[in-house]
């Protein structure tokens, strides 16, 4: 079976294509259960995501897709939602979906996956950076909000890797999400950065086995 769970469409305003061309695209490739996980709104870098007042859109044409390709393959509605601290927005959370992916994209206010920023590297310990950004995944485990960890190492996106073993940076938060009973997707988009690796690469694979 060929599951693929993290899709947005071009309401994150960065992704192409219609919904359907998506599913049509999903299809070919024989897919058999093709999730939409778009990023969820929130009052904070509101370029990179659908506004709140677009949500029942969007679920409204995911509903209509699964019923129409029902014979063909299985369609899920799910958000992609940013773990931040502050901005976590209740109503999204409350939505009638079928999963929802927890991701970390910020380390405070800095958006590190975003080449705008890629500066920022060279003013801290990337040690400290890497920790940083694990120990958030450990509260988004702790959390219990998500049932998908999203490119759980996405930190190494622009090839800046840490002086320490990865495994000890990491384990807590492995720990975690073990215990919180969560899914860790394999995300191949890091085969397209700088990193030119999938989310997570081979030693966290190892670890989380």
């Amino acid at each position: 079976m060929i599951i693929d769970l993290h899709n947005h469409t071009p309401l994150c305003h960065h992704a192409k294509g219609s919904m359907q061309s998506f599913v049509e695209q999903a299809v070919a490739r024989k897919i058999d259960v093709f999730g939409f996980s778009d990023h969820a709104p929130m009052r904070f870098d509101e370029a990179y995501r659908m506004r709140f007042d677009e949500m029942q859109g969007y679920e409204q044409e995911v509903l209509l897709l699964r019923e129409k390709h029902r014979d063909t393959i299985k369609i899920l509605l799910a958000y992609e939602v940013d773990f931040l601290d502050g901005y976590i927005d209740e109503s999204v959370l409350k939505r009638d979906v079928d999963y929802f992916i927890g991701s970390v994209h910020f380390l405070g206010k800095w958006g590190f996956d975003n080449p705008e920023f890629i500066g920022e590297y060279t003013h801290h310990d990337i040690d400290v950076i890497w920790q940083r950004y694990f120990d958030a995944i450990e509260a988004l485990a702790q959390s219990r909000l998500f049932e998908v960890v999203g490119h759980l190492d996405l930190i190494k996106i622009f090839n800046y890797l840490p002086k320490k073993d990865i495994r000890s940076i990491a384990q807590k938060a492995i720990n975690a999400i073990k215990k919180a009973d969560m899914v860790v997707e394999i995300n191949a988009a890091g085969l397209r950065k700088p990193v030119k690796e999938q989310y997570p690469g081979d030693v966290l694979l190892e670890l989380l086995a």
